[in-house]
């Protein structure tokens, strides 16, 4: 049976420690165990100790073990029961909540913006807990409040109703909540991710979040701290949010046969996501996919050097585990050499270290067996080794144990066979970046050459051109039709008001994918018409 959390006689949290029940209806509800956070930096100072806590938690939630100082917090964890009460109480609250107006619905996302920056430093020690680097978490900070920035709101607004006077009638399109959302997190970003749901809400629906069971800390505090008091702020009926912390398959299972889900928003890997739409698709729900990205960077040879090699250097932000990061590269013959040069030097800047220090950049990999498997096939068939190639410690220093990879750079010669390699033809989520220098032809030859090989990217999430050449832009913008954003002599993974912050076509998004505003994929459009004074019959045969 579940319980609400005041009722709840186990063990009191220890001290020190945020500490979340399971949220739905409104109240915080015990769930079927704890799951333990353990701090980012606690990998990188004793692995030992680390390894240990984790085993002694997993074996025994309530054991001494969750007084270490290394422990930062715990969630509850649901049983099918309580994954399926939050469902009914989302499918409880959908209709009122869609009752209210969207103009007190879109007051949502000011009062949300207002909290993130209020509550700004306790964002970032979340996500250093969880590994983050503090100058990644600031930049995944700046993106939410582009997402909820007072002009994009006024765009999503714009978006969600259309008026207009015909013939003695008004005319509307508008965009009705699609019903009960349920969202899926990455492990890798779940806060970020998470804050999404902020918009299928603000679309008038009510949600169901899962806060991934491996890391549901940051999730369960975004949420329950700062979301759900402000939909008690505005009177929101309770159930329009829930979120609870659970297994992934699990979960999935029950959302997919529980016929009160409508819409499901899958952020992961490629091949279980496309396996997932289908599922979705025969059970009659509307899949929403974040999946893989290859993204790729093209450098003509008019191009910026030092700038399109800082953007480049995107690619090891994060170690590379960012899914809109650049994976691949392709450059100009003309430039290729200055420009790999230039990535060399720029790369000596992108370092290990603890996640709260200033100017990390890179995360810990704690598996990589596949970076080293992808970097050896890519020399084994003729790729060169530029820069990196092994593993690193905290400060630096190349070690067969360090817990880093060094930001490796390969030179891939020849556009044709480009795609042999593994390392341009698939995401690798490593910092492992290989440059393409294609073979020398007239320069209308290898823009064509380049914009066949963008468009034939079996992924779809972002690309980037670096060009002075108003030509060569236009004639990207106009044909370059992979992906849900192109970005032009710019950060490729910045974010901007107004644009797309998720979205791709093919593998990133499926056989729905493009550029994702969840507002506007959570809901459908309507159309309606008020007529007055309209005879019917002259309606009929007098048009």
């Amino acid at each position: 049976m579940l319980r609400e959390a005041a009722q709840e006689e186990s063990a009191e949290a220890p001290p020190d420690i945020k500490s979340y029940d399971l949220y739905i209806a409104g109240k915080d509800v015990a769930g079927d165990g704890w799951v333990y956070t353990v701090s980012g930096r606690s990998l990188l100072e004793d692995v030992f100790t680390s390894v240990s806590l984790k085993r002694a938690l997993e074996q025994d939630p309530e054991s001494e073990a969750a007084r270490h100082p290394y422990v930062v917090g715990r969630c509850a964890v649901a049983d099918d029961a309580s994954i399926d009460l939050a469902t009914q109480a989302a499918a409880a609250a959908a209709p009122d909540w869609a009752a209210v107006p969207l103009e007190r619905r879109m007051r949502l996302g000011t009062r949300f913006r207002e909290e993130l920056i209020k509550h700004q430093d306790e964002f970032l020690r979340m996500l250093v807990a969880e590994s983050h680097p503090v100058k990644l978490a600031r930049w995944e900070l700046s993106c939410l409040l582009q997402i909820y920035s007072p002009g994009s709101l006024r765009w999503y607004t714009k978006q969600m109703r259309v008026e207009k006077e015909y013939a003695g009638r008004t005319l509307v399109l508008h965009r009705q909540p699609d019903g009960v959302v349920a969202f899926n997190p990455p492990q890798n970003a779940p806060l970020p991710s998470a804050a999404l749901c902020v918009l299928a809400l603000m679309a008038g629906n009510a949600v169901v979040v899962r806060a991934p069971r491996s890391i549901a800390l940051s999730t369960m505090w975004l949420l329950r701290d700062v979301v759900a008091p402000l939909l008690e702020e505005m009177d929101a009926p309770a159930g329009v949010l829930n979120a609870v912390c659970s297994n992934p398959k699990q979960t999935m299972d029950r959302w997919i046969a529980d016929p009160l889900i409508n819409d499901i928003f899958y952020i992961g890997g490629s091949q279980e996501g496309l396996r997932f739409e289908q599922q979705c698709v025969a059970h009659g729900k509307k899949p929403i996919l974040e999946l893989a990205g290859n993204d790729g960077i093209v450098v003509w040879k008019d191009a910026d050097v030092k700038w399109a090699a800082e953007a480049i250097t995107e690619a090891f932000y994060g170690s590379g585990q960012i899914c809109m990061v650049p994976n691949y590269v392709l450059v100009h013959p003309d430039i290729a050499d200055s420009l790999i040069a230039e990535v060399k030097e720029q790369v000596k800047g992108i370092r290990p270290g603890l996640p709260e220090e200033e100017d990390v950049l890179l995360s810990p990999v704690r598996r990589s067996e596949r970076f080293f498997r992808l970097l050896r096939q890519a020399l084994d068939n003729g790729a060169e080794l530029v820069t990196g190639g092994h593993r690193t410690e905290l400060d630096g220093t190349p070690s067969e144990t360090g817990v880093f990879l060094q930001p490796t750079v390969v030179r891939v010669d020849g556009l044709d066979r480009a795609r042999i390699y593994d390392v341009v033809r698939e995401e690798t989520f490593f910092p492992l970046v290989p440059v393409v220098v294609p073979e020398r032809e007239d320069d209308d030859a290898l823009l064509e050459a380049f914009l066949r090989f963008v468009n034939s990217n079996d992924y779809g999430l972002r690309n980037s051109l670096w060009s002075r050449s108003d030509h060569v832009i236009e004639t990207f913008v106009r044909r370059v039709v992979n992906g849900g954003l192109l970005k032009v002599n710019d950060s490729h993974i910045g974010f901007l008001p107004y644009l797309p912050s998720h979205g791709g076509t093919g593998r990133t998004g499926g056989a729905f994918g493009e550029a994702n505003y969840p507002m506007l994929k959570t809901s459908h459009v309507q159309g309606v018409s008020i007529a007055r004074g309209v005879s019917p019959y002259d309606a009929v045969f007098g048009a």
